[in-house]
């Protein structure tokens, strides 16, 4: 990659810090031509449409939705929606692996959901919220189950008769899981 001219400058040299002390300009003192609605466009949001945006699921469970899957129904739903990234089944695709294959001896294996995900909600989350990747957040609920069901089955982590839903998907362990640790920092530029 080539720097040239003002991206060298703006990203190097003329670093900014944010202004502390009697320089900070406080939100709450700003004239009201800066506020809602001063440049003519846009309007605030209606609560409706945060609520559509605030779907984010904690590794415990919380915020998962109604909703159930099997993952009979999920490898319909992969076969349609997903393979042309990820290939037949997940094994690989332009966009990469979701499934453990056999590893080349010698090789690395890719870090795909069953060896390197800490948690089968995260799964469910980022299907959610980002795929498919032409139309990110357009499954249903019992969508997403049924593909994080087919994906974790496909991963040797569930059974093929397992139901996917808000009590099963937290209660699924991951192997990795023990391989993330918390991030416990109160502040600061702590460096673990």
């Amino acid at each position: 990659m080539h720097w040239y001219g003002w991206e060298a400058v703006s990203m190097h040299w003329f670093r900014a810090e944010a202004p502390t002390g009697a320089s900070a300009v406080k939100t709450d003192t700003l004239p009201e031509r800066f506020g809602p609605g001063a440049f003519g466009f846009g309007r605030p949001a209606e609560p409706a449409q945060v609520a559509t945006l605030d779907i984010d699921v904690r590794p415990d469970g919380t915020g998962l939705p109604a909703g159930s899957g099997t993952v009979a129904t999920g490898a319909v739903i992969f076969a349609a929606k997903c393979s042309a990234c990820h290939g037949a089944g997940g094994t690989g695709g332009p966009n990469g692996a979701l499934v453990i294959t056999d590893a080349t001896p010698g090789k690395r294996p890719a870090k795909v959901i069953g060896n390197y995900w800490p948690y089968a909600t995260t799964v469910f989350d980022y299907i959610r919220r980002a795929m498919p990747f032409n139309e990110p957040g357009s499954l249903t609920n019992d969508e997403v189950y049924a593909l994080t069901a087919f994906l974790l089955h496909r991963n040797k982590l569930i059974d093929e008769k397992t139901v996917m839903n808000a009590k099963t998907v937290p209660a699924v362990r991951m192997p990795a899981q023990a391989s993330y640790v918390p991030d416990d920092r109160t502040g600061g530029p702590e460096i673990r």
